[in-house]
Parts: C-alpha cells; sequence; structure tokens
C-alpha cells in the first residue's frame, strides 16, 4: 500500500487568493498525475474556488488567512478541506435568481454528490471551521498505486 500524498497552502483572506488557490489546486493534481482535461480536476478547482471565495467574503475580516489542504489517500480518495479562523458555519440559503451570489455551497454539495462523496463541516481547536470534501478519485489510481 502506498503512502498518501498531501499538500496544503496558506493564504491572505482576500479576493485575489481564490485565484491563487484555484491556480494551487490545478498544479496539485497535475503533479499528483490526474489528467488536466479529467472531470475531477475540474471539480476540484471549482470546489476549491467556491470555498476560499466563502472564506474571504463570509469571515468579515475575523480570519485574516484560509487554508487550503489536498490529500489523496493510499485507496485513491481525493480529500480537500478549506479551513477558517471565523467560528461561523456555512449556512444553506435558497439562492434567488436576481442574486450574484448565494450558489457556492449548493455547487459543492452537488459536486461532491456526483463524485459519491461527502461533505463535512467540523469547529477547529482554534475556533475556526473547516468545510472538508472527500470523492473517490479514480483518475488518480494508476499513477497513485504505482508509486
Amino acid at each position: 500500500m502506498t503512502a498518501s500524498q498531501s499538500a496544503h497552502l496558506t493564504l491572505a483572506s482576500v479576493r485575489s487568493s481564490v485565484r491563487e488557490a484555484r491556480l494551487f489546486t490545478a498544479q496539485t493534481l497535475s503533479k499528483w498525475g490526474l489528467p488536466d482535461d479529467s472531470e475531477t480536476h475540474f471539480a476540484t478547482q471549482l470546489i476549491v474556488s467556491e470555498l476560499a471565495t466563502n472564506a474571504v467574503l463570509h469571515t468579515c475580516g475575523l480570519s485574516p488567512t484560509f487554508t487550503v489542504c489536498l490529500v489523496l489517500d493510499e485507496k485513491s480518495t481525493l480529500h480537500v478541506r478549506v479551513t477558517d479562523s471565523h467560528p461561523d458555519w456555512p449556512r444553506h440559503l435558497p439562492a434567488a435568481e436576481q442574486h450574484d451570489s448565494g450558489r457556492g455551497m449548493a455547487i459543492v454539495r452537488t459536486l461532491t454528490a456526483e463524485r459519491g462523496g461527502r461533505l463535512v463541516v467540523q469547529s477547529t481547536d482554534e475556533g475556526g471551521k473547516a468545510v472538508h470534501v472527500s470523492y473517490p478519485c479514480p483518475e488518480a489510481a494508476p499513477r497513485h498505486l504505482a508509486e
């Protein structure tokens, strides 16, 4: 059995960090051998983008940083975690058609469910929260198991 692979990046809670989080995710998944044009590659970038956006926009300046952590475990399950120091958990709000926001967690839930995964929100020891998404990543299995 091979060991899991992991990567993490802590960023300032500013809008430009969302792009950096997405780029970090894309580069990490490519480094781990996931095809750049795979659905999992695209979905994971979108999930990280939405979670990073929430960490920046909805912490009201009370979380100066957020951390993106990616883990590909020995069973080829991909784990995505975004942690910030704000205590309030994401709320499930209905997205009104006339609003430009409010759809992020719905997108994350849908993409996670489509992959047979799960989404969990947990409090951190430091008083913040971690949004954790995990799902099977069959595209990683051949290379990951060969390492």
